[in-house]
């Protein structure tokens, strides 16, 4: 169900004028009971506002089936409310404790091979399984009776991560809730088999009780089965956010109620955007992920999440103070980076900046994860840049409660084209949908230009630029929006294996880009995928990888912007527009990266008039960020940079981060 704009407005519960929150997971029940004095002291001396709580604690708080110990987290609690430091306190129900998993191993995950997903991590429960329900929800009752009226709760935090380890469940819980789901989408069997096309490879089903998952089998499962199953294991784990919102809001309806969503990297299993209208305000996870884009990844996601928290404010319930432990090698951080990476958040809409966790843990799997409180104490230079971050939010508490600032340029991010383009029995295997947006989120800034990325369903009319890459799905309704804002005035830039199918896989007949051919004034009848070791040279100097097109100009109206210069495509288009009415189209046909595609940003931009709003000498070394009269200003280098063509600015210091007012 979608809540109203109002409901979702809703932040935390607490008095007092705003502020910018600053905290961690808190795991006091790791630690023995005299360490918990020590730990609001660091806290206030760190200058820490608000901690999520028992995240991980289902089996301390209910140590046998139906039997409760909650009198460690009153104690919690109080003393946590006692040092001023508010509390998002967790359903706990993220791992299910081992009696219920001895109990009822039927809770467990089971693999499309066919394997149990067995205790011993976390996660390890099944979205759609009736008996984990009802021991969560049960669990969900017990907290939301007993801390109502606490004064130090200020929202629920609903689960942790909902499918980080188990969005795919192949089990016979997941099937029988599949095939419901499936009755819901169709209505009859006859509907199911004309979208998923089963007269292919005699898939023809008569009843829906004969439907299973896309476990293992002998070939490619159907696409559209696959398509399906994304959506359905979407919205069950969303189903379940839901159950356990509902069973809280009964119970404290004054209390508002979020879940940590996971915009980060290839973590694609669930719709963010599809969720977000189910709570009260948007959380999010985020960790670095090591490579040349590495920072530029941590502002797309950022700003991502600020879009799909529909501009208002959004919470960053974890991110790390350094290294973590799960990459192949976990560097720490270098100077300047804890900051630049909290203020990055900051700066795309968030107004709360926390971590996993507070103190360092001495055992256990994430015991080499950093932490705000390190394994070296308070007495350390990691604590030390902490409380100094604590320090810059209370200094930057003016910036609490503005909405992003819209931009000129937006970037299309389409869950659903992520999921399609990448499926098997395609013409490429190379293809990575989020790669090509990060590439050209990483083109502007290098060109000083301020770009927003906006989920497919969001107010795309209100821009006068948008990229959208590999945008591969496009129902009807869809091509007829993108046709009407450019002919509107808008202008429109995609790329290869764009417009190619349908909202059930379905390819658009007639040639390529499918449903946007006549918008783009072009048709194509075979891509041209390259191997490893080929590319294709442009005649504006780029060069292209991945995939290549054998274009057709349907048109005068059409302009050839790049041809290609080598191999079996040479003299043909590479990169076209077509003006229509009062915008344009344009058609990329092969991946540049960040590189080429800044060579074509000037022609793509220039018809919309869209312009860099910092000066031309800090173009590329400093990403602006805009929320209201505040301008976030972000050193993308690791050398000082002179801003002295703005007012005041002074030198923005290696990977700084400085803000400044703009009324």
């Amino acid at each position: 169900m979608t809540q109203s704009n109002e409901t979702t407005r809703r932040w935390l519960r607490r008095a007092g004028s705003a502020r910018l929150e600053f905290g961690a997971d808190y795991n006091p029940d790791q630690w023995p009971r005299e360490v918990w004095d020590d730990d609001v002291r660091a806290m206030r001396a760190a200058g820490v506002t608000v901690v999520s709580l028992a995240i991980f604690s289902w089996a301390r708080l209910e140590p046998r089936d139906g039997v409760y110990d909650f009198a460690w987290l009153d104690e919690v609690m109080d003393l946590l409310h006692a040092g001023g430091i508010a509390v998002d306190l967790a359903t706990a129900t993220a791992s299910p404790p081992p009696w219920l998993t001895r109990k009822h191993p039927e809770i467990l995950p089971v693999t499309r091979t066919g394997e149990t997903l067995w205790p011993g991590g976390r996660q390890h429960w099944r979205p759609t399984s009736p008996v984990f329900r009802e021991h969560a929800l049960r669990l969900v009752r017990e907290l939301a009776t007993r801390y109502a009226d606490h004064p130090a709760l200020v929202a629920w935090h609903v689960n942790n991560e909902l499918g980080c380890h188990n969005v795919y469940d192949f089990s016979d819980d997941a099937a029988a809730a599949f095939r419901r789901w499936l009755r819901a989408r169709y209505g009859t069997v006859e509907a199911l088999n004309r979208a998923w096309a089963t007269a292919f490879w005699a898939q023809r089903y008569d009843d829906f009780e004969e439907v299973l998952p896309p476990r293992l089998a002998a070939s490619y499962p159907n696409p559209t089965q696959q398509l399906d199953f994304k959506r359905f294991s979407s919205d069950a784990l969303k189903d379940h956010l839901i159950a356990e919102r509902d069973l809280l809001r009964r119970f404290t309806p004054d209390v508002p109620v979020t879940t940590n969503f996971m915009v980060m990297g290839e973590t694609k299993g669930m719709n963010f955007a599809d969720w977000a209208a189910e709570i009260d305000f948007v959380s999010n996870d985020h960790y670095v992920l090591p490579g040349p884009q590495a920072r530029d990844e941590l502002s797309f996601s950022a700003n991502l999440t600020g879009n799909i928290a529909g501009g208002r404010p959004w919470f960053l319930m974890e991110h790390s103070t350094s290294a973590v432990n799960w990459q192949p090698v976990n560097v720490a951080k270098k100077p300047g980076e804890l900051e630049r990476d909290s203020l990055t958040h900051v700066a795309h809409g968030a107004d709360a900046v926390c971590f996993f966790q507070w103190r360092q843990s001495r055992a256990g799997a994430e015991k080499y994860h950093s932490a705000m409180l390190p394994h070296a104490g308070t007495d350390s230079d990691l604590f030390r840049n902490v409380t100094r971050l604590g320090e810059r939010l209370r200094e930057l508490a003016p910036v609490a409660g503005s909405h992003r600032t819209r931009a000129a340029v937006g970037i299309v991010f389409d869950w659903e084209s992520w999921w399609v383009s990448e499926h098997d029995s395609h013409p490429t295997e190379r293809l990575r949908y989020r790669q090509e947006a990060l590439d050209w989120y990483t083109a502007l800034l290098d060109a000083g230009i301020r770009a927003d990325v906006l989920p497919a369903g969001g107010p795309l009319e209100e821009y006068r630029v948008l990229i959208a890459p590999i945008l591969h799905v496009v129902p009807a309704a869809l091509a007829d929006r993108l046709r009407d804002w450019v002919t509107g005035g808008g202008h429109l830039v995609t790329t290869y294996f764009s417009g190619i199918v349908d909202e059930n896989d379905h390819v658009w007949l007639g040639g390529y880009p499918g449903a946007l051919r006549e918008l783009l004034g072009i048709r194509i009848e075979e891509f041209g995928p390259l191997l490893d070791h080929e590319s294709a040279e442009l005649d504006n100097g780029t060069t292209g990888t991945i995939w290549t097109d054998r274009i057709d100009v349907a048109g005068d109206d059409v302009e050839v912007l790049a041809r290609y210069k080598t191999g079996d495509q040479a003299e043909r288009a590479a990169v076209t527009r077509r003006r229509a009415g009062a915008g344009s189209a344009a058609y990329v046909s092969t991946r540049l990266g960040p590189e080429g595609i800044g060579v074509l940003l000037p022609g793509l931009l220039g018809p919309a008039g869209v312009r860099g709003e910092l000066p031309a000498e800090l173009g590329g070394r400093v990403e602006l960020a805009v929320r209201g009269e505040h301008w976030f200003l972000i050193n993308r280098t690791d050398e000082p940079v002179d801003l002295g063509a703005l007012p005041g600015a002074g030198i923005l210091p290696p990977r700084g981060v400085t803000v400044i007012s703009r009324e």
